[in-house]
């Protein structure tokens, strides 16, 4: 019965709404996705592509959205469990070993790589990858977390700067356009809080996944605490709420969720 209620529960899209409102974190990666969503053009190499969550945003601009994965660590999640890319087209419809992209050099005109350069345990490896597939003039869209918990552990390996992303991008021959914040100090501490409930607290961590959450994370093994859902909710909107408006009055430059970067070969 707890299984039936927590699948019925997720497939409301108010949940849905609602669950993208209080995800700080991922609410504001996509609202950065977006901005620089028309950078991309022609083929896109989507590196780390879980279940191609950004492929409807980045639609408008590309001919080809392929997606990849690194076969070892995408077998470890959630994702993986559910129908695969041939079947939906929301998904990898590649496998490789972590280290050789298997394309020819200068094969696409965009990489995207979402939320992926953490997991690496060698990052300026796979930098000097995705520029080696890049064209001349095309561009590296790149994002990644700078203030987040620990997930998808034990593959998670580094935290980035926008001084250490200049860094990469530079050893790997690309020119960085843009290197721009999401989130700040107070949607970093609101995100930190809703985290806090609910997976620890609240332990919702099954219905984050029914409704296109830590889809890249292993699946739930327990259930939600329901007595404390009406207590915990109106708590996490109002963090949500609160952080959003306290980032636009009080904005701090030196904190960040993370970044998103635009570079050039």
């Amino acid at each position: 019965m707890p299984s039936v209620l927590l699948s019925s529960v997720g497939r409301l899209p108010f949940v849905r709404r609602l669950g993208h409102f209080v995800d700080l974190a991922g609410s504001l990666h996509i609202e950065g996705i977006e901005r620089i969503a028309h950078h991309a053009r022609g083929r896109m190499l989507d590196v780390g592509c879980g279940e191609k969550p950004y492929q409807a945003i980045f639609a408008p601009y590309v001919s080809e959205h392929v997606g990849i994965e690194y076969s070892d660590s995408f077998a470890e999640t959630h994702a993986s469990q559910r129908p695969p890319a041939i079947a939906t087209g929301t998904g990898p419809d590649l496998y490789y070993d972590g280290k050789r992209l298997p394309f020819d050099d200068a094969t696409f005109d965009t990489v995207l790589s979402a939320q992926v350069l953490e997991h690496t345990p060698e990052p300026q490896a796979l930098m000097l990858e995705m520029a080696r597939v890049l064209r001349p003039g095309g561009r590296l869209l790149l994002t990644v977390p700078f203030s987040f918990r620990l997930h998808e552990e034990p593959r998670d390996y580094f935290r980035y700067t926008p001084h250490g992303l200049r860094s990469l991008c530079e050893a790997a021959d690309l020119h960085v356009l843009e290197c721009v914040p999401f989130g700040s100090v107070w949607t970093a501490i609101a995100h930190k809080i809703n985290s806090l409930l609910t997976l620890r607290i609240v332990r919702l961590h099954g219905l984050g996944q029914l409704v296109g959450k830590f889809g890249h994370e292993p699946g739930a093994t327990r259930g939600p605490r329901w007595a404390l859902v009406p207590l915990a909710v109106p708590a996490m909107v109002s963090l949500a709420a609160a952080g959003r408006l306290m980032d636009r009055v009080l904005n701090d430059p030196t904190e960040a969720i993370g970044y998103v970067v635009v570079a050039e070969r």
